[in-house]
């Protein structure tokens, strides 16, 4: 079968391959085999090819946080899945046509699910709702601020928070989006900079913001922060600068501001696995309704791994790049 391998740590494009490997065992109690249909190609994936990301495995390694597969086979004593469901996988080593894994890291799907956007489920849609959930306890009515508001995470903050009655301001670059965002139900669009906060005020009104979301990090954590409300929280889960969050004296002694950070998997970790499936399926439902959608930008067949992994890191996407291990979508 074929495999995405990296064979050093790198530039991607340079160091991950298309290779042939053998194929996975047949399922033991307990266990499931899936063929993954489709899995999308995350800046997470791009850090975790460069070494940089927190994971580092011995090589060779296979990158993948997510996809969606269909059941192949389930071993003895499997009876929350069968051969034919849709499943997303919570172990990574996704990047591959076939996997063999625990039955309880699998999570089934509604069958008639956009397989595009079932490819997408496993950590976006979770990020979003999570952060709007666990952070702080936010009323209808209140609003939210998000840089990086054109992204993936960022669009879903969105479509979430107006689903539960919040209001979004939403920091981005290009003012060429803002009419994108705002059919998506972006309460308001602002460009980033250094008098950021004045710019908040008037599309708010002056409203008190609780939250801010945040995937930049360095200065740009600062500029959030002064957004704030007074004993707000700043919420951190990238780093899209480089750089370490910057908080400033005055706004953490002065204004009482706070700087929390958010990684999906600890979040998750709090959760029974009831409450990770109740979540999930949600979420599907949203993606079923139509509710919540990412765009995809191109689909790649495996072997053009090094193509694909070129265009997700290429600036003026429109969207996801999606990989294809088996058929074509």
């Amino acid at each position: 079968m074929k495999r995405v391998d990296l064979a050093a740590y790198g530039i991607p494009e340079e160091v991950a391959h298309c290779v042939e490997v053998d194929d996975v065992d047949a399922p033991g109690p307990g266990e499931v085999v899936f063929d993954v249909i489709a899995f999308p190609v995350n800046p997470a994936d791009v850090a975790f090819c460069t070494g940089s990301y927190r994971l580092k495995p011995p090589l060779p390694a296979t990158p993948g946080a997510e996809c969606i597969g269909r059941v192949a086979a389930t071993g003895s004593g499997v009876a929350t899945v069968k051969p034919g469901d849709l499943v997303i996988n919570l172990q990574r080593e996704n990047w591959a046509q076939r996997r063999r894994v625990p039955a309880k890291d699998v999570i089934k799907v509604p069958a008639g699910i956009d397989l595009k956007q079932a490819a997408m489920l496993r950590i976006n849609p979770p990020t979003a709702a999570l952060l709007l959930s666990d952070i702080v306890d936010l009323k209808p009515g209140e609003w939210v601020i998000q840089n990086v508001a054109n992204s993936a995470v960022g669009r879903l903050v969105i479509t979430i928070a107006k689903r539960r009655g919040l209001r979004t301001v939403n920091v981005v670059r290009r003012n060429d989006v803002f009419e994108e965002l705002t059919a998506l139900g972006a309460d308001a669009c602002v460009l980033d900079g250094y008098d950021l906060a004045q710019h908040v005020t008037r599309a708010t009104g002056g409203a008190a913001i609780r939250l801010g979301i945040d995937a930049v990090s360095g200065e740009a954590t600062t500029r959030i922060a002064s957004c704030l409300a007074e004993d707000g929280t700043v919420c951190t889960y990238g780093a899209m600068s480089g750089q370490a969050p910057a908080l400033s004296t005055a706004e953490l002694v002065f204004r009482g501001i706070s700087l929390k950070g958010f990684m999906l998997g600890r979040f998750l970790a709090r959760r029974s696995a009831d409450e990770i499936a109740a979540l999930y399926a949600e979420l599907a439902e949203d993606i079923l309704r139509g509710a919540i959608h990412a765009p995809v930008d191109s689909i790649y067949p495996i072997e053009e791994i090094k193509t694909a992994l070129i265009h997700a890191q290429a600036g003026g996407r429109n969207g996801k790049i999606l990989v294809t291990p088996n058929a074509p979508l």
